[in-house]
């Protein structure tokens, strides 16, 4: 009877178990957040400007995921194509398979297709998963005048793929190759061209107008069946025009894969190619055309400030009322701070215009990378991406840190006021560098600021995974109290008018670094 009971007992528990595993994995698929995703069906360029590599790129630039499936390996630079490899249609249709099958992306994406061969098994493959949308983008000819399709990949695109397509996105060229060499010279002749590629089965058609001759503008014409809509924008003058047929179409399909219309998804497709080509105008790869930069951050690419405990010992912080006080220009003001042992420079503006503050912003930056003193923003987000700062500071009723580090990166130092040690782990387990605590003293600069004293900060240190830095009154008279606690991870002073409501900067900061290094070494 008592082994009965024992199994009995062992039958309940196991069935305890697999019921709450069964919740347990319930609940995780539950959490689980269904990004769009773009299939991309295309050759690879080992130049990255076109295929397969501007495809991830462009998605990658609006936020969605990227998948790829690869029909053929070509040597490519910005001059033109100097070898093509194909990958053979049994593999490619494995490709195919493995991601349709797992991954379901919504929408299937197409470049270089360069064999009828390979284009039958997409177009299988697309009958069979019944992707949410197919964009096709007809590469046939390289920016650099390399022939890509012969004409029989042309019959496989009029008689397979383009009736599955939701949209087609030709050039002049392609448009006019799709209808047996037909001239397209003007905006007519684009709406024409249209007109005859949706007959071929194409829900959505987009001409794009680029190489349009004697023409003022860029003009692309979209014909939905019904209804002719024209996107006329002026033209950037550039060499880095390489791959941007290739990035139009990734960049609808990902809007696409949003749940955008194809008109709304156009739209966006169109501003950001604009956008990119004018931020990219000036960019140097290579002696033909150049590639895009998808992401606008290549200008910027200056290496990344690497953030250090110690850059926190004399740690700057602007104050704007102070400055227009004494007279002086915010850049003379952080100037003369670094000049005399600033090691770290915050600029905060509360009240100062979006434009007034970026402008100051860039002006602080140049001055900190010229002395190679991390540079952070107070609070506002934008403005550090707009200038693409070191780093910024926020407060317990700002931007959550994690949110921060997220549209930051993980090279960017982040900073978060704490008073509390719950507060001060919060600012550990969402990725912050350092804490500034305070404030330690009463202080004029911040309003209702609550007063945790030299005892606060010892313990908010003690309990800090992180290095801190003290704020708050601190100045020539009471740094080297706080300085003087001996803990491990206080590793520095923050000060605002102890150095910026005075009339010399320079020799304020002398003074105050001096205080702080000696309150080190005793």
């Amino acid at each position: 009877m008592a082994e009965a009971a024992i199994c009995a007992t062992r039958i309940l528990s196991l069935r305890d178990m697999q019921k709450t595993e069964k919740r347990v994995s319930l609940e995780v698929k539950r959490s689980r957040v269904r990004v769009p995703h773009v299939l991309t069906v295309a050759g690879s360029d080992s130049g990255a400007g076109a295929g397969i590599q501007a495809d991830l790129k462009a998605c990658a630039a609006l936020g969605v995921y990227c998948s790829t499936v690869i029909t053929a390996v070509t040597a490519q630079n910005t001059l033109g194509v100097q070898g093509v490899n194909i990958v053979s249609d049994v593999f490619v249709e494995e490709q195919l398979k493995s991601v349709l099958s797992d991954m379901q992306p919504d929408v299937v994406k197409t470049g270089m297709l360069p064999s009828p061969g390979i284009v039958k098994v997409l177009c299988e493959n697309i009958r069979e998963y019944q992707p949410k949308a197919l964009v096709v983008d007809p590469v046939m000819v390289s920016t650099s005048g390399h022939v890509l399709a012969g004409p029989e990949i042309l019959r496989s695109f009029r008689d397979w793929l383009l009736p599955l397509a939701d949209i087609v996105t030709p050039n002049l060229k392609e448009a006019s190759a799709l209808l047996g060499e037909v001239p397209i010279e003007t905006v007519n002749d684009m709406r024409d061209a249209a007109k005859f590629i949706h007959q071929m089965g194409s829900r959505n058609v987009l001409v794009k107008g680029g190489d349009l001759p004697e023409a003022a503008d860029a003009v692309d014409v979209l014909f939905d069946g019904k209804d002719f809509y024209e996107f006329s924008s002026s033209r950037v003058q550039t060499q880095n025009t390489h791959g941007t047929g290739c990035s139009l179409a990734s960049l609808i399909a990902a809007e696409l894969a949003k749940g955008s219309s194809v008109l709304s998804a156009v739209k966006i497709a169109k501003r950001y190619i604009r956008t990119a080509l004018e931020y990219s105008r000036n960019i140097h790869l290579g002696e033909g055309h150049g590639p895009l930069d998808h992401l606008m951050k290549l200008k910027n690419s200056h290496p990344s400030q690497l953030f250090r405990p110690s850059d926190l010992l004399f740690y700057a912080v602007t104050d704007s009322r102070m400055n227009k006080k004494w007279d002086r220009s915010i850049g003379d003001a952080v100037e003369a701070a670094i000049s005399g042992g600033a090691t770290i420079v915050q600029l905060r503006e509360k009240d100062a215009d979006t434009k007034d503050f970026l402008e100051a912003a860039k002006t602080c930056l140049e001055i900190c990378r010229r002395h190679n003193v991390p540079f952070l923003i107070n609070d506002r987000i934008d403005i550090a991406i707009a200038c693409d700062a070191d780093g910024i500071h926020v407060g317990q009723s700002d931007m959550p840190a994690r949110v921060a580090r997220a549209l930051l990166g993980p090279d960017k130092i982040i900073g978060v006021s704490c008073k509390t040690p719950d507060q001060a782990h919060k600012a550990w387990l969402d990725g912050a560098d350092y804490i500034g605590c305070g404030g330690v003293y009463p202080t004029n600069t911040k309003e209702n600021n609550t007063t945790i004293g030299l005892d606060g900060l010892k313990k908010l240190c003690l309990a800090s995974k992180l290095p801190v830095v003290a704020i708050g009154g601190i100045g020539l008279s009471n740094a080297s109290s706080v300085m003087q606690l001996g803990i491990p991870n206080l590793e520095g002073v923050a000060v605002v008018s102890a150095i910026f409501d005075r009339e010399s900067v320079l020799a304020e900061a002398q003074q105050l670094r001096k205080v702080i290094l000696n309150s080190f070494n005793n």
